[in-house]
């Protein structure tokens, strides 16, 4: 082993090949370094990397007595918590594949995953869960344990099957040479984990990765970024999300910095301000949501602060992002970013817990360029990647002062990128070992080759940065044979800020249309300022000031749409908003909130309908899923207003 500068340390993974190797070489190495935060009641509690492994170990004993064997599956479901973490390290010490599932899946879906995959033992955050496996457990034949870790609620559960973790900690010892034979038994070459797609299509499938797949990709994205023992990462996304298991579990391991587990999502800000991590990952729609939260309060605060404000913003737009990328900056202009700093953007940045990062990412939906310059000009170094749990996450990547707002980089190192058919395909050492028990599937997506098929659309600039343009499959053609690119189209559309999400429609047909669900907390705070009076969000989606309020933000998008040839013509002519927001629970997003494009096509075909026959309005009634799980009917009668669409040198048409 050895170290470079900033405290990055190489190591020799030939030897380090898997998880269960290196997380016994932390222990050592790392051995009294923090290793995982969680914070409960209010209080951080620390565990080592001492700490850490022990309890793995313990756990792995445990979780043998209870039959799981090598090559078992195993559940784990629940938020960010560290004896979740450590039930993966455990099932990997022991050679069984760890088997995350989203934590707010409803119980048919958790069946699906559990029985798809052959879980033996699940392993549970608290009530919550064990309610939704018990509900299903009769469907589970292979299922014979379950464990959870909070124990409130369930003292008088007596089912035969559940079981307390704090009862293993407490009562194993640990059998270290039984541990090490194990450790040792396991190849780089055998399946690390295994991770379920979002299902946008059809049913989950359950995507192998080895440990050489993961090992290979994360050592490099370490190396690129210098990740060291003294970083900090704030574990909040899913923990059966592929990004979750690279960015924290897999760099964790390689870099032997600390994970950070947040009381709840409702004390994420605070949680972050307390720790300051040095790396923080979110999806565009974070990023944009935390900017409109930050606009809405400004429009509340004094006239000065807001001028204040205001200008230093216009300073950070000029010169920010040259600063950041090391260019060339008048000494004029670095002395009043520098005020700026002291005046705006420090404190902004200490607001959002964002003071210490020194590396951001987002990836997964395009995010707009004016929200991501405007993190970049607070000297945030926010880059996107591009990438799919069949590759490791990584297929193209930012670099620093290589970062174009407008693509998802070049590609990651040791991956191969081409353009066939318009569809972007990659190879590389982090490609999947497969789909479980789909070989007709694994076949459809890597070819002989190696080359795995995105599904998305994409072209290479000149610079050799990737643009992605949509999803293959969506991408249509209008009546009149020019391109439909519906994803496109939606993307622009949420950049604004009051829009959260939409859905175009135009495959087949002569014009484009589009359902509109607008931005409760932004929208609302617009209608309190400008007194419009509204009782909840199906009443302030129905105003006619909202429709006018969505419509310039509609125009807007049609002028940029009408100065590109290709898709001048999908300009936007008619729109609704919908009376609901598109829910996951409704099967209308998926868990990684996608929109399932398909289903809400047939849902609301009748909206569909009506938008396409010229219909000044129509009445929808539609089945919901309430919080408690629950279901109802809403309705109501919805308007459908028609858009100025504009020529290709910008007239209005």
């Amino acid at each position: 082993m050895s170290f470079l500068g900033g405290g990055f340390m190489l190591r020799d993974y030939s030897k380090l090949n898997t998880f269960s190797k290196v997380l016994r070489n932390n222990a050592e190495v790392y051995s009294n370094k923090p290793c995982i935060r969680e914070k409960e009641y209010g209080i951080w509690q620390t565990y080592t990397w001492k700490d850490f492994y022990h309890q793995a170990q313990v756990l792995a004993l445990g979780l043998r007595d209870k039959g799981l064997k090598r090559g078992d599956k195993i559940s784990i479901i629940g938020d960010n918590r560290p004896n979740l973490y450590i039930t993966i390290a455990a099932a990997q010490l022991i050679g069984a594949v760890p088997v995350p599932c989203y934590q707010d899946s409803v119980a048919e879906e958790l069946q699906y995953i559990l029985e798809h995959a052959e879980v033996k033992i699940v392993v549970v955050e608290n009530q919550e869960q064990v309610d939704k496996v018990l509900e299903i457990l009769d469907r589970l034949p292979n299922l014979k344990t379950i464990f959870y870790d909070d124990p409130r609620g369930l003292e008088n559960y007596k089912n035969k099957e559940i079981h307390s973790l704090k009862l293993v900690f407490d009562s194993k010892d640990v059998d270290s040479s039984w541990v090490d034979s194990e450790i040792e038994k396991t190849s780089d070459d055998e399946i690390a984990v295994m991770l379920y797609t979002s299902g946008t299509t059809g049913r989950p499938k359950g995507v192998l990765l080895s440990y050489q797949n993961i090992i290979s990709v994360t050592s490099k994205a370490c190396e690129i970024e210098k990740t060291t023992v003294n970083d900090e990462v704030v574990a909040y996304l899913p923990m059966a999300w592929v990004g979750d298991f690279i960015f924290c579990v897999a760099q964790s391991y390689l870099s032997g910095f600390c994970i950070n587990c947040p009381e709840s999502r409702d004390t994420l800000t605070t949680d972050l301000r307390e720790i300051g991590p040095t790396y923080y990952f979110a999806p565009p729609r974070v990023w944009e949501g935390m900017l409109t939260q930050l606009m809405v309060r400004m429009q509340d605060t004094a006239k000065l602060k807001l001028w204040i404000f205001n200008y230093f913003m216009v300073v950070a737009k000029k010169w920010g992002n040259d600063i950041l990328d090391k260019k060339s900056v008048s000494i004029w202009g670095r002395c009043l970013y520098n005020l700026g700093y002291l005046f705006v953007y420090g404190p902004l940045k200490n607001n959002l817990g964002l003071t210490r990062v020194r590396m951001a990412y987002t990836a997964g939906e395009a995010m707009g360029p004016d929200t991501f310059l405007f993190y970049r000009s607070l000297g945030i170094n926010l880059k996107v990647l591009y990438g799919q749990t069949e590759a490791t996450v990584f297929v193209s990547l930012h670099r620093d002062s290589d970062v174009d707002p407008n693509t998802v980089g070049p590609a990651f190192p040791g991956v191969e990128i081409k353009i066939e058919d318009d569809e972007v395909l990659y190879r590389g050492t982090g490609v999947f070992k497969g789909y479980y028990k789909n070989d007709e599937a694994t076949k459809a997506t890597v070819n002989s080759e190696g080359w795995v098929k995105t599904g998305d659309a994409g072209v290479l600039d000149k610079s050799g940065h990737l643009k992605i343009i949509d999803r293959a499959k969506d991408v249509g053609k209008l009546n009149s044979g020019k391109m439909f690119a519906p994803k496109y189209i939606e993307n622009k559309l949420k950049f604004c800020g009051i829009i959260k999400e939409a859905v175009a429609f135009g495959d087949k047909k002569d014009f484009v249309c589009c359902f509109i669900n607008i931005d409760l907390e932004a929208v609302a705070s617009w209608a309190e300022r400008n007194n419009v009076a509204y009782s909840g969000y199906i009443d302030l989606a129905s105003q006619d000031q909202v429709y006018d309020l969505i419509a310039k933000e509609i125009l807007n998008v049609n002028k940029d749409l009408s100065k590109d040839a290709e898709l001048f013509e999908s300009q936007i002519k008619r729109f609704l908003i919908l009376h609901k927001e598109l829910d996951a629970d409704d099967g209308e997003l998926t868990r990684t909130n996608k929109v399932r494009r398909g289903l809400i096509s047939e849902r609301y075909g009748k909206l569909v309908e009506a938008m396409y026959k010229n219909d000044k309005e129509c009445f929808i009634e539609t089945e919901v899923t309430f919080e408690d799980g629950k279901k109802g009917k809403i309705s109501a009668d919805l308007k459908i207003k028609d858009m100025e669409v504009f020529d290709l040198e910008g007239v209005a048409a």
